[in-house]
């Protein structure tokens, strides 16, 4: 019997054996295609065109990327499918927060509310420290999109410039970032470590710079036409001086596109502020709407039980919630939409 069962016993480890294998080579083989995509599309042309590309690319190279993002009818076609989805999804909730109970609960409720009721935005109002929450936060994102994009520009314009010895590793650097990080527990024990859990400083430093963001701009720099920083050169202006005077200007669109990429990213953040703020004085909006919604739900749940009645569905509070954080953003858009639309643009064309 014993025998029986150690033979049995070595089956199955074998078997396991086996089976992690043929999952491991099958996870191999579907990221193979993935990895020789992204390795061509590092590679340079010469390396491309010989067949000398696998895994790895040849010859770094970020040409490729530069062109994409210089495509404006790439950028038009991604940027409408955005807004139709992004128009669909802002209606139905605009709806929910306006229908009543009933409407919401029978699922009638569509791109149109059905019996109009305010009683979820009242309950979104009567938190007494809702607008301070509000305040806070206004004033966290404004510090968070300059600091940003003072960090974003002394990172980006020494990129564009080719005597930068080691410009391609700091690239390669930059990213290998975007597909890989030290993860959520190293990075809370930095941050506590540095001692910045409960300060607004734990909500900026640890993100204030996007690689992405960060990518983008360097294209942007780099479609200033070369002729103007060497007479900013030859009149003495010196490199700082170039790039306050002569760069950064003709760059105004991208700086306002990317500073409100950064202010909705930070406005939206609520990740970073429930792990590392404890201090209820120091809740940025998103983490005060959480706490509405969760409180909402366990109210529902005693409502259930019997203890108590509610008015207002969890969704119909959710919804008004949303709206209440999104509405500044959307009031800021169309101060900055035209530079918005030129830093799209701006850089297709160069010379």
């Amino acid at each position: 019997m014993t025998t029986n069962v150690q033979r049995k016993t070595q089956g199955i480890r074998i078997t396991d054996a086996l089976i992690m294998l043929f999952v491991g080579l099958v996870l191999l083989i579907c990221l193979l295609p993935f990895l020789h995509i992204i390795s061509i599309s590092l590679s340079s042309k010469h390396a491309v065109l010989s067949g000398e590309v696998t895994i790895f690319p040849r010859g770094l190279d970020f040409h490729a990327y530069e062109i994409v993002f210089q495509d404006t009818r790439m950028l038009k076609s991604m940027g409408l499918t955005i807004l139709l989805t992004a128009t669909y999804t802002a209606a139905s909730i605009i709806s929910i927060s306006l229908s009543s109970k009933h409407a919401v609960l029978s699922g009638e409720v569509t791109i149109f509310p059905r019996g109009l009721d305010f009683h979820a935005y009242e309950i979104v109002f009567q938190d007494t420290r809702m607008l301070k929450s509000m305040g806070l936060t206004i004033l966290l994102t404004a510090t968070y999109t300059a600091a940003s994009m003072l960090m974003s520009i002394c990172a980006a314009y020494p990129l564009t410039k080719e005597r930068l010895k080691g410009r391609s590793v700091f690239m390669l650097l930059i990213i290998f970032t975007m597909f890989f990080s030290g993860g959520l527990i190293p990075e809370y024990l930095l941050v506590k470590q540095l001692g910045m859990l409960d300060s607004l400083t734990s909500l900026i430093i640890p993100g204030m710079i996007s690689a992405f963001n960060l990518i983008i701009l360097r294209s942007f720099f780099s479609s200033v036409p070369a002729s103007l920083e060497e007479s900013a050169y030859l009149d003495g202006s010196s490199h700082i001086g170039t790039l306050i005077r002569v760069v950064l200007p003709l760059s105004l669109p991208a700086i306002a596109t990317l500073s409100l990429f950064y202010a909705v990213s930070r406005w939206n953040g609520f990740m970073d502020a429930l792990f590392y703020i404890t201090h209820a004085d120091l809740y940025p909006i998103q983490l005060k709407l959480y706490q509405v919604v969760m409180n909402s739900m366990v109210t529902d749940l005693t409502a259930m039980e019997g203890a108590s009645q509610i008015e207002v569905m969890p969704e119909g509070i959710k919804a008004a919630s949303i709206m209440f954080a999104t509405t500044p953003i959307l009031i800021v858009y169309p101060w900055v939409q035209r530079y918005f639309v030129s830093g799209i643009m701006i850089g297709a064309v160069k010379g």
